[in-house]
């Protein structure tokens, strides 16, 4: 039995690459001031891109509030890098794995050519690409370095997730029931995850609430968020 583990932190970290997005020329303008740092109407519609690519869809078909919420996360990845700044690079061979994870959830992607055609579609390039990722990946082992040694995931903790959450599932989807020793690294990986989530989410909001944030769209003056 495997159990599937989501990471949250992929959408919450590494900050924007600055390309074109979507074959046309975008009149920039500030869309929010972090701590006196400008983020721009193209850093948002890259971002936008960029989880269009993740998420196998047209950045055009975002309703106004994914739009809002690829600007908050845009917004806290630059409180991120003010606390955890990389100072060295991801190895090409961890990057080039995340883009090959990547093409795989667009069919079209099977060929080069296909693929090459996928990212300009997304007003992306796979160089662009590549350097977001390494960031991605770089910041993230940052964010786990400061944050995971104080996850301490008991047995039981394992236990109780097993009993009450794991064995009902199981039971509802027809599965066959799994002695815990089979899922016990499992689960406890799963839990650290969800920990280690919440206390991005704290710090986040943290973050925010000393921060000085101000965007044009829904305020005129500073906001602390």
């Amino acid at each position: 039995m495997k159990l599937r583990v989501h990471f949250g932190l992929a959408l919450l970290l590494c900050a924007a690459l600055l390309v074109p997005c979507f074959g046309g020329a975008v009149v920039d303008r500030v869309v929010a001031n972090v701590n006196g740092n400008v983020l721009l109407q193209s850093d948002w519609e890259q971002e936008l891109a960029f989880e269009a690519l993740l998420n196998a869809r047209s950045a055009d078909s975002f309703t106004s509030a994914e739009r809002k919420a690829a600007l908050d996360r845009l917004i806290d990845r630059e409180l991120l890098r003010e606390q955890v700044r990389p100072s060295e690079g991801t190895p090409s061979e961890q990057v080039a794995a995340r883009v090959a994870e990547v093409r795989k959830l667009h069919a079209d992607a099977a060929t080069d050519e296909g693929w090459r055609s996928i990212l300009q579609r997304h007003g992306l390039t796979e160089a662009a690409l590549e350097k977001r990722l390494g960031d991605e990946i770089q910041m993230m082992r940052l964010v786990e370095a400061r944050l995971r040694p104080s996850i301490q995931i008991d047995q039981h903790a394992v236990e109780t997730y097993y009993h009450d959450e794991l064995l009902p599932q199981l039971k509802r989807n027809g599965g066959r029931e799994v002695a815990l020793p089979e899922v016990f690294s499992h689960i406890r990986d799963l839990l650290a995850e969800q920990r280690l989530n919440q206390l991005l989410s704290g710090w986040l909001a943290t973050l925010r609430s000393a921060s000085h944030i101000r965007s044009p769209r829904s305020s005129t003056g500073d906001q602390n968020r």
